[in-house]
C-alpha cells in the first residue's frame, strides 16, 4: 500500500469543504435522537460531528489523523486519534456514522467487525463513501502518468471502491441487516484538480522528489482537462458514492 496521506486541516477546510456539506443528507439518514451516543468514524475536522450534536445527540469522534482530531476538539467534540480497524469499543453506541472514510480501508471485513462490536443491539450503521466507478478518470490519469515515468515506480492505488452487492454481502456476513444500500453518481465541483491531488493523493506520491511531485500533478491535470473541465462548470470530479443504512441484528 502507498504511504498514508498527511492530512492538513486548514488545507482540507479550504479546498475540500464539499466532503462535509455534501454529506448533510447522510446526517438526515442517521436521524440522531436526543441523548443518543454516536460514533463518528473518521470525524475529520468535526464539522459533521458538530451538526449531529446540534440535533441533540452526544458524539465521540475518531480519526487516524492527529491533525484532524485536534481540529475536531476545537469544536468542542470529544475525539481521539484511532484507526478504524482498531476500535476498542464494545456494545457502546446507538449508532455509528461514517462519511468519506471507508474507501480508504482495504479490509472491509475487519472494519465492519469493529463497527459491529462497537454497536449496541439494533444499533444503526450509516455510511457514505466512494463506490464502484468513483474517480475513474482521476485514477486512470494518475496510473497513466506513473506508466509514462518508470522512474516513479509502480502506481499503488490506495482506494477500495466496492459495488453495492459486494458491500451488502460483507455487511450481512458481519451480522448486519441492510435496510438501504445504493450507488449514487455525484459529479462534484472542485476548485482545481491540483488542489484535489495535494489533499487526496499525497500518499501516492510521497516517495517522489519535490520536482517529480510537481511534474506528476501537472501531467495529471493536462490529461484530465478534456475530461473533467469546462469553461461553464470549471473542474468537476467524477464521484460515485455508496450510501447505506444497516443495523446490528446478531
Amino acid at each position: 500500500m502507498p504511504t498514508c496521506n498527511s492530512w492538513d486541516a486548514p488545507s482540507y477546510k479550504e479546498h475540500a469543504q464539499f466532503v462535509s456539506y455534501l454529506a448533510l443528507p447522510v446526517v438526515d439518514l442517521l436521524a440522531p435522537k436526543d441523548d443518543e451516543l454516536i460514533l463518528d468514524l473518521g470525524c475529520g475536522d468535526g464539522s459533521l460531528a458538530k451538526e449531529i450534536e446540534n440535533l441533540g445527540a452526544k458524539v465521540i469522534g475518531v480519526d487516524r489523523s492527529a491533525n484532524m482530531v485536534k481540529a475536531c476538539k476545537t469544536r468542542g467534540v470529544e475525539s481521539y486519534a484511532l484507526c478504524a480497524t482498531q476500535l476498542p469499543y464494545k456494545d457502546k453506541f446507538d449508532a455509528v456514522f461514517s462519511n468519506a472514510v471507508l474507501h480508504w480501508i482495504d479490509d472491509p471485513k475487519l472494519v465492519l467487525e469493529k463497527i459491529h462490536r462497537s454497536l449496541k443491539d439494533q444499533g444503526r450503521f450509516i455510511a457514505k463513501f466512494g463506490g464502484e466507478g468513483n474517480i475513474k478518470f482521476l485514477t486512470q490519469a494518475m496510473q497513466t502518468v506513473f506508466e509514462n515515468h518508470p522512474e516513479f515506480g509502480p502506481f499503488e492505488n490506495p482506494w477500495y471502491f466496492p459495488s453495492s452487492q459486494e458491500y451488502k454481502k460483507h455487511l450481512e456476513e458481519q451480522g448486519f441487516e441492510v435496510h438501504t444500500i445504493e450507488l449514487i453518481k455525484r459529479p462534484t465541483k472542485i476548485d482545481d484538480i491540483v488542489n484535489w491531488l495535494n489533499i487526496f493523493a499525497s500518499g501516492i506520491i510521497a516517495h517522489l522528489s519535490p520536482t517529480q511531485q510537481i511534474q506528476f500533478k501537472q501531467e495529471v491535470r493536462t490529461l484530465l482537462k478534456s475530461q473533467l473541465y469546462t469553461k461553464e462548470d470549471g473542474w468537476v470530479a467524477d464521484y460515485v458514492r455508496l450510501r447505506l443504512k444497516a443495523s446490528k441484528i446478531r
